[in-house]
């Protein structure tokens, strides 16, 4: 019995220094209110591979206008200054004189090429541009939903924690008044003193119960806070969802038409495809190299030189001024292979492509299966801790009565009352992991989203 109150004593120490202790440790910090979207948004902000897909979704949209601009003929304009010192061939009355003397020389130039005729590789090329674009942005969406089910998974996480607090605190102080009740059932000779020690071992290990859903909450919200990269010292208050919302809407749902879902929605399903498609442009760009290509060209070129007397402008505009306008045409022989090696390069890079599209295929179907098999149990789990707490509740009012009657000893008080707390924390258990089922649904079946007035599970 001594022993007993030791470790009473010393529980009852190791709660007064953590509530003594946690205030002050909390005016250090800042509080920051939180709600879902917000969250989400700064979840965005800090995510590595979102911000990747940010970026590389900008290099897409630039490779993207360069494919369409190479429609447009290429312009250049050159220019040169020079001086050549030593001997200079001049024609002079009809004869090539040779004297030494120093050049200057201005020349200039306008350079315009347009190809007319590559067998499509200009159009293919454009083609895979603008489809690799469309999957790039199909990729984005898909990062943005991995977000909002990574925030959602830690933000439900930590309201469930707080819920759990709740319970045990509550049920903390339940107990309390009933080691009250109990000492005044001794004073009056009407229960032992063993069951005024029991209960105060009992009060004692819930004061415990509680101390540990207090840390297990601060972790979940440190994880949290990591995960949205907030500063140092900086600590989230989360606005509550209302868990209970959650109804059967993918329960009775047929598995075959959920997957159809799925095949319609997702995101990163329909980016396998558009890359796909993407390759398969850039294999027949490369095979186009086989082909004859054809382009047209204009030249303007002219210059002014310090051997000629006349005037800058004069030779510049008027006197040397060249044009050329023609056709290039190019027609391969022998590249040393390196056609091929772009062809065979762009073939597998396609089948390759194709296979990811088939293990991603495969994939979005055991997704399906598996949150519909724990959506289904979710709900089942939900149903049953709805039962569970109810009855626990009706026994636990039959045993306390017949507690106070003498009825009934310490040891069945305690059980009902640790059935009760255990039903409770079970069926919020249920309802936040129902809640969080529906979330995974809808990630699986690529509809989650949200909007700045809803909450995680909202389509």
């Amino acid at each position: 019995m001594e022993k007993s109150k030791v470790m009473r004593k010393f529980n009852q120490i190791i709660v007064f220094i953590w509530f003594v202790l946690t205030p002050l440790t909390g005016f250090s910090q800042d509080t920051l209110l939180l709600d879902f979207p917000k969250a989400v948004e700064l979840g965005m902000k800090a995510n590595l591979e979102y911000r990747i897909q940010e970026n590389n979704l900008e290099i897409l949209q630039k490779e993207k206008q360069v494919a369409m601009l190479s429609h447009l003929p290429s312009v250049g304009i050159n220019s040169n200054v020079l001086s050549q010192s030593g001997q200079q061939f001049q024609q002079v009355e009809g004869e090539i004189v040779v004297t030494n003397v120093t050049n200057n020389i201005v020349s200039g130039g306008l350079n315009v090429n347009m190809p007319v005729f590559n067998a499509g590789r200009r159009i293919l090329d454009t083609q895979s541009a603008k489809l690799a674009y469309e999957a790039g942005e199909k990729g984005l969406e898909r990062a943005k939903q991995q977000v909002i089910f990574d925030v959602a998974q830690r933000y439900l996480q930590v309201l469930l924690d707080e819920e759990l607090v709740r319970i045990a605190r509550e049920n903390l102080e339940n107990q309390q008044e009933q080691l009250r009740q109990i000492t005044g059932f001794v004073d009056a000779g009407i229960r032992t003193v063993s069951d005024l020690y029991n209960q105060q071992s009992e009060v004692a290990r819930l004061e415990s119960v509680l101390v540990d859903a207090e840390i297990q909450l601060e972790n979940d919200r440190w994880a949290l806070a990591e995960y949205l990269q907030l500063e140092a010292g900086v600590t989230a208050r989360l606005e509550p969802v209302n868990p209970r919302e959650g109804g059967s809407e993918f329960g009775s749902q047929p598995l075959n038409t959920l997957y159809e879902m799925a095949m319609a929605n997702r995101q990163d399903f329909q980016q396998q495809q558009l890359l796909s498609n993407s390759f398969k442009k850039d294999m027949q760009a490369a095979k186009s190299m086989f082909y004859p290509r054809v382009s047209a060209f204009f030249n303007y070129n002219t210059f002014f030189t310090s051997l000629d007397e006349r005037g800058f402008t004069e030779q510049l505009w008027r006197i040397y001024p060249q044009r050329t306008l023609g056709l290039s045409i190019n027609i391969p022989i022998f590249s040393n292979w390196q056609t091929r090696l772009d062809v065979t390069r762009a073939k597998m890079a396609l089948e390759n492509q194709e296979l990811q599209e088939q293990a991603l295929d495969r994939r979005i179907f055991q997704d399906i299966q598996l949150a519909q098999q724990n959506y289904q149990a979710a709900l089942k789990r939900r149903a049953n801790t709805a039962v569970q707490v109810k009855a626990a509740e009706e026994a636990k009012v039959a045993v306390d009565e017949r507690f106070r009657l003498g009825l009934s000893n310490f040891v069945d008080l305690a059980t009902a009352n640790q059935t009760l707390v255990a039903a409770k924390a079970d069926q919020a258990q249920a309802i936040y992991t129902l809640f969080f089922q529906e979330v995974q649904m809808r990630f699986a079946l690529g509809t989650l989203e949200i909007r700045p007035t809803e909450n995680p599970a909202t389509e």
